[in-house]
This record gives C-alpha cells, structure tokens and sequence, in this order.
C-alpha cells in the first residue's frame, strides 16, 4: 500500500480539481443545476473584503457561478467631505434612511463607485486567481429603470417633496449580458450606477441592485454585512432569526428589522420576489463568509416565506 504525507495528498487533491471543476474541496461535486452565487459585498468601513474574495476563488474553482455586486457608501462620503462637501441624507415618510444624490453627489458617485472601487475590487479578485470583469449598471444597459427625479421626505417633522434627486428605481436587468459572461468563465463584478429611462447615469441602492440581479439569475444571494444576521432584538447578538419560511416569520423579520438593516430585508424581499431561490443576510468578517452561509450561518430568508404571503 502507498503511504502519502500530507501535502503529498493535498498536491493530489488540488490536481484533482483542476481536472474536474465540479469537485467540492469537502470531496463531493457541485450539481450542475446548483443556482449561481450572487454576493453583495457592503461598503461600511467595518466590512472587510478579504475573506469573500478567497470564498470567491474557491466557489468559482469548484464550478461554481457567482456575481458580485459592491457598495462604497463610505468611500462616497469620505471623497465629498475631502472635496468641502456635505453628504446629504434624508428620510422617506415609511422612517427609510437614504442617500440624496443631488448633480454634484451624483458626479463624486460616478467617480468613485464604478472607477476606483469597482477597479479596486476586480484587481483584488485577480490577484486571487478570479478571472473578474468590471461593470457598472450603465455597461451594455445592465440596470434600468426609471428616475426619481423628486423624492417624498420627512423633515422637522413635516413631510415634504424635495426635488432633483439623481437616483432610480431598477426595474430591468440585462440577465443575458452576465450569463453570456459567466458562461465564458468571468465573475461580473457589478456596482451602479444605473442607467435610467431618460438616459442618465443614476444612483441606486447596492444592496437593492444585487437584489434586482439575483433575482433576474434566480440565484442565492448573500448579503454580506457587519453583523451576523437580522436579530430578534438589534442589541442582543443571541436573538439570530436563523431561518425564515412561513409569511409570518417573515412579518417578523420586517418587524425586527431596523436601521441599515431595514434596506437589506427590502432587498430580501425584493430578490425573492423577483426569482431568487434564497436571501442569506450574514457576517463579512468570518473565516471563509460566503461559505459559512451558504452552509447555514446567518439569516436564512426562504422564498416559500414570500409565496405563501403572495398566497394569502
């Protein structure tokens, strides 16, 4: 009998997913019909990229489609406050807390999202053996939908109309573009701007742009975030809602939702309602994140959640 030492057997089992991309590293195969991997990356300082980019590099090492979607909020608010500008949010009358993108904002967010950190990313992801392509939601006509050039607020208390907003609703992505391209072996590495139906460059939500393309490939979208998952009670990490799959679990789910976690659960419902085949909300900074969720960790929104409350 031959004896091997240990990296003898790991050099072994890396050339046996060389051969067969289909190979797990746990020693099983990825179905043929396994639902592509689409992972929001955040942009708060507090997310770290690192972990997802080596999770990336062995899903797709193991047959495996995934698209990554980016934020950069931050980013966008550290370049205006270095040009002498001010960032600028407001609230909308249902207490969502959002982003308005006048013409300057709008010019900072065209330079930053899709130019460094998008360019940042797909680098880094090369560098990890990911074969990653760039896109913003304007290339080949990726995200479009209409704009909102006016956006109903809540100021002092009074609800008010506050005009020229650059921002968009998507409503149509071009799911042909990132399927031609993951058929070809690339990771689309996504980020908006969108393209919106008078022909502007618009802003849009990143985590509800990652929505619009998981649903669009009907895949299982990860959310990477700063905590683990939606809690039952936001400052208490041992209330995880770990799984969510009746309507009233998901009633619950909205219910506890609060703060920046409030868009993610939109987009949750969102992607599923669009065709995506599970939401994980769950922890960037883990060993191995995208991994751990998709093997359990984090908060599990089912799409029987969303049929049986459209059944209702």
């Amino acid at each position: 009998m031959t004896h091997y030492t240990r990296d003898e057997l790991a050099a072994l089992h890396d050339e046996l997913v060389d051969n067969d991309p289909t190979l797990r590293a746990d020693g099983g195969t990825v179905p043929a019909d396994d639902p592509p991997v689409v992972v929001k990356v955040g942009g708060a300082r507090a997310v770290d990229p690192a972990g997802a980019v080596e999770d990336v590099s062995h899903l797709v090492a193991n047959g495996r489609d995934v698209v990554v979607v980016h934020g950069g909020s931050t980013a966008v608010d550290d370049t205006l406050e270095a040009l002498g500008e001010e960032p600028n949010y407001v609230e909308t009358p249902s207490g969502v807390v959002g982003r308005f993108t006048d013409e300057r904002t709008m010019e900072v967010f065209s330079m930053v999202m899709p130019g460094k950190l998008n360019t940042d990313l797909v680098v880094t992801l090369r560098e990890a053996g990911v074969d990653a392509l760039g896109l913003s939601g304007v290339d080949g006509g990726l995200l479009t939908g209409p704009r909102k050039s006016a956006v109903r607020v809540v100021e002092d208390g009074k609800k008010k109309i506050k005009r020229g907003d650059h921002s968009g609703k998507i409503t149509d992505v071009n799911a042909g573009l990132l399927e031609t391209l993951l058929g070809d072996g690339y990771v689309p590495v996504v980020t908006v701007p969108m393209l919106a139906d008078d022909g502007v460059a618009v802003n849009a939500d990143a985590d509800r742009a990652a929505a619009a393309v998981a649903g669009a490939l009907g895949a299982e979208l990860v959310v990477l975030t700063d905590v683990s998952g939606v809690y039952e009670n936001p400052d208490d990490e041992a209330t995880l809602i770990d799984s969510v799959t009746t309507g009233a679990e998901f009633e619950a789910l909205e219910s506890a939702a609060e703060g920046f976690m409030t868009k993610k659960v939109m987009a949750a419902k969102e992607a599923l309602t669009g065709g995506a085949s599970k939401v994980i909300v769950a922890d960037a900074n883990v060993n191995s994140p995208i991994v751990e969720a998709l093997n359990g960790g984090g908060t599990h929104v089912h799409a029987a959640a969303l049929a049986e409350e459209v059944d209702a």
